[in-house]
């Protein structure tokens, strides 16, 4: 008998513990959906309004695919950056070669408005991420990343130029 009341005993413990764990897992799954919006309407970007994410249209944080971007190219009214260390190629249209990890220590290479739009790439996307939360924090208001890379960006069709 107080083998089977140890055995229900740990049993409900452990689905205890599972269920608790779950709840918090849960919550940051949350939480982090939440802190890291990604965006698939360029009119959001443009300021044309639609976007899906409120905190998105307030922060003007952004993702863009390949082939936003490419279209975006098309018309270019931007400030291009690639953020990618070593350097691996490049997209046409590049404006500047900023690391990601100087972009907050490099003030004279980036637009003074801060309200200007930027685009950052990099080759998988982790450090335009990086450089795009980056300047979110010291102020720039419009600034997005294109969400893949260059991999994404080749994967897609697009040329990338290496020199």
């Amino acid at each position: 008998m107080k083998m089977k009341t140890a055995i229900l005993i740990i049993t409900a413990i452990a689905l205890a513990v599972g269920f608790a764990l779950f709840q918090i897992s849960k919550s940051r799954k949350a939480a982090t959906t939440a802190a890291q919006p990604s965006v698939s309407n360029n009119a959001c970007l443009l300021g044309q309004g639609g976007c899906a994410n409120q905190a998105q249209e307030n922060t003007g944080v952004a993702s863009l695919t390949s082939n936003e971007l490419a279209s975006m190219l098309l018309k270019k009214d931007f400030f291009f950056v690639n953020v990618h260390v070593p350097y691996e190629g490049e997209i046409k249209g590049t404006d500047a070669f900023i690391p990601y990890n100087e972009i907050g220590n490099s003030p004279d290479e980036l637009p003074k408005d801060k309200n200007a739009k930027i685009v950052l790439y990099c080759r998988s996307g982790r450090m335009s991420g990086i450089a795009k939360e980056m300047l979110a924090k010291l102020g720039y208001t419009n600034v997005s990343d294109l969400a893949g890379g260059m991999l994404d960006w080749e994967k897609n069709g697009y040329e990338i130029v290496k020199k």
